[in-house]
């Protein structure tokens, strides 16, 4: 069953039993895969629920709920400064093959790339191809771009202060590894059974070419977040969320 092919819906496309594929997914199945009348995939909503579908003329007949258990036991939020080219691309691919939950991005004091509406809707497809991929039961939020200190409002109000963790990676100054603060924290959770059955969140903001600046660093701070340290190098900035996601997933799934 796992080398069945996946594809992501709109819950809309549920219907009665039914799914009610594009033209687009028809193409994909009919013309690229060349699947056949009566030949299985599985469809995906994105939201936490995968269907074992048979193909049924140019649409989906439904044959049985499947659970799927791919998901961390922690939402990652990944705040951003937008990165110039198309790097940003690449890091919504990989940190969703990760298991990130929602990726907002951000217009930084040095940010070079100022993205249009097609961009948007360019990275949302990326991540709906990158959790089918992946095997993930959720696609991944990715937000509208806003400055940053927007972004730093839009966490302190969506988020719990209780059970959320808030990092700012910054390449300068003598601050201590993630993966300190991470380790710690494992520990605590470890010990704490009513940590355990509350959603744990976890928020890492990374900067773009040469850095925050100190007056956003400054003011992340007075927001909540640790300053800390992704090691002695300076990692590009499409480097250095993916290394971040890679640490928070090791300390969380093993």
């Amino acid at each position: 069953m796992s080398q069945l092919q996946r594809i992501a819906i709109a819950p809309s496309q549920l219907q009665q039993g039914q799914i009610l594929l594009t033209p687009e997914q028809q193409h994909y199945l009919l013309r690229v895969l060349r699947l056949r009348e009566g030949d299985r995939f599985i469809a995906m909503d994105g939201q936490g629920k995968w269907w074992l579908t048979q193909l049924a003329g140019e649409q989906g007949q439904v044959l049985e709920s499947l659970l799927v258990q791919t998901e961390l036991p922690v939402s990652i939020t990944l705040m951003m400064a937008l990165p110039k080219g198309n790097g940003f691309d690449e890091v919504v691919r990989t940190c969703t093959e990760l298991g990130v939950t929602t990726i907002a991005p951000v217009l930084s004091d040095r940010t070079l790339l100022h993205p249009s509406p097609q961009k948007l809707e360019r990275w949302r497809r990326i991540a709906a191809e990158a959790a089918e991929q992946s095997e993930r039961s959720f696609v991944p939020i990715i937000l509208e771009p806003v400055a940053f200190n927007t972004g730093l409002s839009l966490v302190i109000s969506h988020l719990s202060l209780v059970n959320s963790q808030k990092y700012i990676c910054e390449a300068r100054g003598d601050y201590p590894h993630l993966l300190n603060y991470l380790n710690k924290q494992q520990t605590v959770n470890n010990s704490s059974a009513e940590w355990s059955r509350k959603q744990k969140t976890v928020v890492i903001a990374t900067g773009p070419e040469g850095g925050w600046t100190p007056i956003e660093v400054e003011n992340a701070i007075a927001s909540g977040f640790q300053p800390v340290s992704l090691g002695r190098r300076i990692l590009r900035a499409v480097t250095a969320p993916i290394f971040a996601l890679s640490l928070i997933t090791a300390a969380y799934e093993v």
